[in-house]
């Protein structure tokens, strides 16, 4: 008989197998539950329409999650979502960045996904404009219209899988093809992991 160890006792308790002796297992919670028990698992928002910049240049504007020289942690971006306002003034695409911040400052607000607990905990800075140093552009995956009848008025979520980590010193960044009015609302929801 093959035992597995219980998590919470450290106490041995049996495993399970069907028919074809495959292991039987009951997955309970969601993927990251385990890190926003943790309280390891946080969140920004840009929390008002913002406009955003063109393409991949230092100059920035839009939402961004920066994780400090120095901070002992890396970053592992799960989540990317955004909501369109209204109708942006161009055609474009919309995807993720990563670079270095010149001169980091915290802009934003961050939040703890253990709901109520202090984000003192995260070791990142939310920003929403700063000079980012040799951008790379990582990702697309949606795109935007001009129309004042066809834009995109449901969120759009991008589940990132933890595929993008960022250790210290780098930081991810919103891209627009073009720049655009005041018309997205952006958020982003990674984890921090002691490095070494």
């Amino acid at each position: 008989m093959f035992t597995l160890r219980n998590r919470n006792t450290g106490s041995q308790v049996p495993a399970e197998a069907d028919q074809y002796k495959q292991l039987v297992t009951l997955a309970q919670g969601g993927a990251l539950q385990t890190a926003a028990i943790e309280g390891r698992l946080f969140s920004a928002s840009s929390g008002t329409k913002v406009a955003t910049t063109a393409g991949v240049t230092a100059g920035w504007t839009g939402l961004g999650v920066n994780n400090p020289s120095g901070s002992g942690k890396n970053v592992i971006i799960h989540e990317f979502g955004f909501g369109q306002m209204l109708a942006a003034n161009t055609i474009g695409a919309i995807g993720l960045q990563t670079a270095s911040i010149a001169a980091p400052a915290a802009d934003l607000t961050i939040y703890n996904c253990l709901d109520g607990e202090s984000s003192g905990d995260s070791a990142c800075m939310a920003v929403n404009a700063d000079t980012l140093v040799t951008p790379v552009l990582k990702r697309i995956f949606a795109s935007y219209d001009d129309s004042s009848t066809d834009f995109i008025t449901q969120p759009m979520v991008y589940n990132l899988k933890g595929s993008l980590i960022l250790p210290p010193g780098r930081a991810v960044a919103t891209y627009t093809t073009l720049a655009t009015v005041a018309c997205y609302v952006f958020y982003f929801i990674w984890e921090e992991v002691t490095r070494y």
